[in-house]
C-alpha cells in the first residue's frame, strides 16, 4: 500500500530539517517557499494550512534552495521598507541593513520632505522607491551600470505607481555632481577583493554590486570628491561595519561634514553626508 501523500505543514516541518544545514532560518524558509508553491501570503499559511496533499512544486523549490539559492531569488520578491520589490539575478538583494539610509534620511528632513532625490547605484529601485513612497511629492532620478538592474527597477517603479515620479537609467557616480538633488542615497560595493562571502551571496548576487578594490573603499574613492549638495542638503550612503572612520575621512577630506548611524544590530551603516558650514 502507497503511503499517504505529507500535508502542507508536514512537508514544511520536513523540508525544515533538511534545510538546517544550508540557512540559518530553515522554518522561515520552508515555510516561504510553501507559501510561494501554494499561492498565498505565509500568514495565511500559518494561520488556515491546507489539509491536502502539498503542491509538486514544493519540492523543486527547496531543492533550489538547498543549493543556496536566495530565498528572494527563488520567491521572485522582497519586502524593503513600506514597499515589496520584484527581485531576480542582476540586482543585490534588498536587506534590513540598508533601511538604516532611510531611517537617516527622515531624521534629517524631520517636518519637510526632500524635493529631488538621487539613488545611485539604484539595482532594485529600492532605496529610491521607498523614499518616494516616504514623500508622495518628491521626484527622484535612479542610475546604474547594469542593464538588467535598470530593467527591474523600471517595473518595480511601474509595478508601484511610481513611474512618473522616478526616472531609471544608465549613469555612474557623477550624477552626485550636479548639485541639484537634496537628497542622494547610496549603496555602493564596498566588500574588500577576495572577502570570503556565504555561498547565498558568492553563487548567485552579481560581483559588481559587491566588490570593491583591495580595501572595499574604491567607489567611495570616487564619490566623495564628485559629491555636491546644496544648503540643507545630505546623502546618506551605505558603509560596512569596519568602514566607518576610513569612509568619514574621504568626505571630510572632500569638504564635507558626515555622521555615522548604526544599524539595528548597532554597527556602523552609514555615512551621513551633509555640506560643510
Amino acid at each position: 500500500m502507497a503511503e499517504p501523500e505529507l500535508n502542507a505543514g508536514q512537508k514544511v516541518a520536513e523540508a525544515a530539517r533538511s534545510l538546517a544545514e544550508t540557512s540559518d532560518t530553515p522554518r522561515l524558509d520552508a515555510e516561504l517557499l510553501m507559501a510561494h508553491a501554494l499561492g498565498v501570503e505565509r500568514e495565511r499559511l500559518l494561520l488556515d494550512p491546507p489539509k491536502g496533499p502539498a503542491p509538486a512544486l514544493f519540492d523543486t523549490l527547496v531543492e533550489r534552495r538547498l543549493a543556496h539559492e536566495p530565498i528572494a531569488y527563488i520567491v521572485g520578491h522582497r519586502a524593503f521598507w513600506a514597499i515589496d520589490l520584484i527581485v531576480g539575478p542582476g540586482v543585490l538583494i534588498p536587506r534590513p541593513d540598508s533601511e538604516t539610509l532611510i531611517e537617516a534620511a527622515v531624521k534629517h528632513f524631520g517636518g519637510r520632505a526632500p524635493q529631488r532625490i538621487l539613488d545611485m547605484g539604484v539595482g532594485s529601485g529600492a532605496l529610491l522607491l521607498a523614499a518616494l513612497a516616504e514623500w508622495p511629492e518628491a521626484t527622484g532620478l535612479g542610475v546604474d551600470q547594469s542593464e538588467a538592474a535598470l530593467a527591474i527597477a523600471r517595473g518595480n517603479a511601474e509595478r508601484l505607481g511610481m513611474a512618473d515620479r522616478a526616472r531609471i537609467e544608465r549613469g555612474s557616480w557623477d550624477a552626485a555632481s550636479s548639485g541639484e538633488f537634496d537628497l542622494i542615497l547610496c549603496n555602493p560595493p564596498y566588500i574588500e577583493a577576495g572577502a570570503v562571502l556565504p555561498r547565498d551571496v558568492a553563487d548567485y548576487e552579481p560581483a559588481s554590486a559587491l566588490f570593491a578594490g583591495a580595501d572595499g573603499l574604491d567607489d567611495y574613492r570616487r564619490i566623495a570628491p564628485a559629491l555636491r549638495l546644496p544648503p540643507g542638503g545630505v546623502a546618506c550612503i551605505e558603509i560596512g561595519h569596519k568602514q566607518g572612520q576610513a569612509v568619514r575621512t574621504l568626505f571630510e577630506v572632500a569638504g564635507l561634514d558626515t555622521q555615522i548611524r548604526t544599524d539595528l544590530a548597532g554597527r556602523d551603516r552609514c555615512v551621513v553626508v551633509t555640506p560643510r558650514a
